[in-house]
Order: structure tokens, then sequence, then C-alpha cells
């Protein structure tokens, strides 16, 4: 069967847009389900794809596995690891120890946010009563308002957290800014405030509760706004699809994924198939085929998908 066709038979089941929010979801709030559109029957066009592949440079990579992460900063509490970066994103694995703080920030014009990989951290964020966030908790923090992490518990807490690439966090007076490349901090007036006003994404997700409290698949969204896009992908193991099926491509965006749950299996261009375990992070770079799925001998798995716009573009192959 072609991939054309495939595409057309599995429209209903992709995880872009059109699928319900199962019954028992409503953590997400009135109106934040993921937005529901009239399935529409797939056209051929013609659409531009690298003549090269787009390589990855530094510190981009096909897969980040946890455990090599780990490994390289054994012996350490806090530490930061790059993981992402492109003209939209960047995105960290972070380290806090022990009873350590972060300052109080804000980012002008973006949200954060970031997934607890493992430990204990108390989040405040001013407008929201100050939470503890475990591990599977995804944590959204709206533009213009100051928040902190704290460590609580007995190890370090460990994040994944993704930003609005090149963007400087603003302080407080009470505190002293880090330094920033190329960026001086001066003392102005603003209007700090207003995003968690405007923004209807829920403040946090607490996934093993929530959503990974049965044997059900779901898809829903994380946060979503015009210039940052999270998912929840979740689906029960399957077969390897064929090498044939290369899936689809973006034609101006990169993807990444970081594994919630379970193992996914990758096929991306250039790049021999693999399966990403537990806490791995997985990109995909601008314009090459890439085609993820539940990975056969996994009950549940689960991705959490970021991209810098709503809905991007899925440019599937027609044979």
């Amino acid at each position: 069967m072609s991939s054309y066709k495939q595409l057309v038979l599995s429209a209903a089941a992709m995880a872009v847009v059109g699928i319900a929010v199962p019954a028992g979801a409503q953590f997400l709030g009135k109106g934040d389900a993921m937005p529901v559109t009239a399935q529409k029957v797939p056209e051929a066009y013609w659409s531009g794809k690298p003549t090269k592949m787009t390589p990855y440079v530094a510190p981009n990579k096909p897969h980040w596995k946890l455990s090599e992460i780990l490994a390289a900063h054994r012996g350490k509490t806090d530490w930061v690891q790059p993981i992402v970066r492109n003209n939209e994103q960047d995105a960290d694995y972070i380290s806090l120890g022990v009873g350590k703080s972060t300052k109080r920030k804000m980012y002008a014009d973006d949200r954060v946010v970031w997934i607890v990989q493992d430990g204990s951290m108390k989040v405040s964020i001013d407008g929201t009563e100050p939470f503890v966030a475990t591990k599977g908790f995804m944590v959204n923090v709206p533009f213009r308002h100051f928040y902190s992490i704290e460590t609580v518990g007995d190890k370090p807490s460990l994040r994944f957290e993704v930003r609005q690439a090149g963007s400087p966090p603003l302080y407080p007076l009470t505190e002293t800014p880090d330094a920033f490349p190329g960026k001086t901090y001066v003392k102005v007036t603003g209007t700090p405030g207003p995003g968690k006003d405007r923004d209807t994404n829920p403040i946090y997700v607490d996934f093993w509760k929530q959503v990974a409290n049965t044997d059900q698949p779901y898809n829903g969204k994380f946060v979503w706004d015009d210039h940052f896009t999270s998912n929840i992908l979740r689906g029960k193991g399957q077969p390897i699809p064929p090498a044939t099926n290369k899936g689809h491509f973006h034609v101006d965006w990169t993807e990444f994924w970081f594994v919630m749950e379970g193992k996914i299996g990758y096929q991306i261009e250039g790049v021999p198939y693999f399966e990403a375990e537990q806490g791995d992070v997985v990109a995909a770079i601008k314009g090459r085929w890439h085609r993820p799925s539940s990975a056969p001998d996994t009950p549940m798995s689960t991705r959490i998908p970021f991209n810098p716009r709503p809905v991007i573009l899925h440019n599937f192959a027609t044979d």
C-alpha cells in the first residue's frame, strides 16, 4: 500500500487535528481541549524540500539518551545540559541541587515550560498558589509572570525545559540578573502580569495521575498558542511500519519530542531506525522525513512533541 493511501486511511488517527479528547480528561479546562476541525481529504501538491539534508549542528542531534546525559554529569548536583538550539526554541536538561532555588524571573513575550523528570520541586508563579511538582508534572509559566523553583526533598530535581530561542529572562529589582550573552540589564518600568489573564492553558498537568491513569490512548494539548505548541500523544504498542513508510517532513520547522512513557520508535531520514526510552529527547531537523510510532514491545507509550507554531504542516510521501 502506498504511503499516500496509508495517510488517507490513517488520517483520523494522526496526532495533528480532529481527535476527540476522551471522557475523564477535563483537567485541561473548559475550552482547552485540542482544537478540533473537520476532517479534510488529503490532496497532492508540490512542496519544497532541501536538496541536501539539513545537518544537525551541536548540541542538536537525533537522539539524546537520558542515560548518557546522567552519566556525563555523574557526581554533580547543579548542571545544565543544552539539548536543542534552533531559531525558534531552546531546550535544556537542568538539575538543581537539594535545597537550592532559582532566582525569581519572567519572560517578556513567550511562555516557558518544563517536564519534571526526577525529584521534587516547589513551583511559585505569580497569581498561582505554589505547588509541589514531581516526576511527570508538565509545568507552564505564562509570559510576564515572575516565577521561581526550589528543590525540596532529599535529592536534586531534574527538569527538561523549553523556552523561546535567545530570549533573556527579566528579573525583579530584588534580584541580581545573571549575565546573558549580548545583553546589558537596565532598570525599567513596565506592566508585567497580563499573560495569565489571556492564557487558557493549564498551569500544570500531572501526567501520571491525570493522563496515564487508564489503558486508553490519549491525544490532547499541553499548551497551545501562536508561538508554542505541545501535545500529549499516548498510544498502544504497534508493529514497526515498513521502511518504505517515510512518514512526513516539515518545511520550515524542527520538531522535537520528550519521551514521557514507554518507548517510541523513530525513523528519521539519514538515521537508522532506533527506539527512544522514557526521558530521552529526539529531534527531526526541518526538511527531513520522519516517522514516530509506539514501539511494539511496550503496552503504552507517550511522546510530548514541541513545535513553534500551532499545527505545523505535515507533508506526507505520496509513493
